[in-house]
């Protein structure tokens, strides 16, 4: 048996920073990874986390920008990852298990918007490889970590970009439809909030507990 996913009224909002909503939360010890932590709203759940204690591992496709942008912060480390492309993803989660850590923390943050038409070396749209496709291989790859915390949460970014568009499961590659940049960013966003909810549903026997997350619903500090 699964529970219903409700919401939580929580209180937090559009005016609700990054340290207000990890007030009080001690994650000493803690091991999170966030893709793309080192932009934007990556980089300030990154800082968060960090404050709070957590080591926070930074795969990253742009080593001098994140470097330059975490610098400063501790208990991060810098790893490479290009989530269009399946072997640097199976890399990167290949040296992660070697450590034998657990992975406490994963929030699946990276992607990219509104791009003109490209496809990645296995014909799939940018857009639905990198934001979903590139995710849901890695928290696959990481599942034994996920496990091994004991009691692990997913986070995956969604946007208020669903609104764009649902999945096409008939052609999410816009191989038989005119492009749309934004109809695909809608898709892939789509897919991201899909992915959390079944992939919940899975987890919850190993106490890995997912959810999507609307970064608009907060304010970058």
């Amino acid at each position: 048996m699964t529970t219903e996913q409700r919401p939580l009224n929580t209180g937090f909002g559009p005016e609700t920073t990054a340290r207000e909503v990890i007030e009080g939360c001690d994650l000493t010890g803690k091991i999170a990874i966030v893709t793309g932590g080192y932009s934007g709203v990556g980089l300030e759940t990154t800082r968060a986390l960090a404050e709070a204690g957590a080591t926070v591992v930074v795969p990253a496709r742009t080593q001098e920008k994140a470097r330059s942008a975490l610098a400063g912060i501790p208990r991060v480390e810098l790893e490479t990852l290009e989530l269009i492309d399946p072997e640097s993803i199976d890399g990167f989660a290949s040296r992660f298990l070697t450590t034998e850590r657990p992975l406490d923390i994963l929030i699946n943050n990276a992607g990219i918007m509104a791009s003109p038409l490209q496809r990645d070396a296995r014909g799939y749209e940018s857009q639905f490889a990198t934001n979903h496709l590139g995710h849901f291989q890695l928290t696959a790859r990481l599942w034994p970590a996920l496990r091994r915390a004991g009691k692990a949460r997913v986070v995956s970014l969604s946007s208020t970009g669903i609104r764009f568009g649902a999945v096409d499961f008939d052609d999410p590659n816009f191989e038989k439809r005119p492009y749309n940049k934004w109809q695909a960013y809608g898709q892939s966003k789509t897919a991201n909030a899909l992915f959390a909810v079944a992939l919940d549903k899975r987890g919850e026997p190993n106490d890995i507990r997912l959810s999507p997350y609307t970064p608009a619903e907060f304010t970058l500090i």
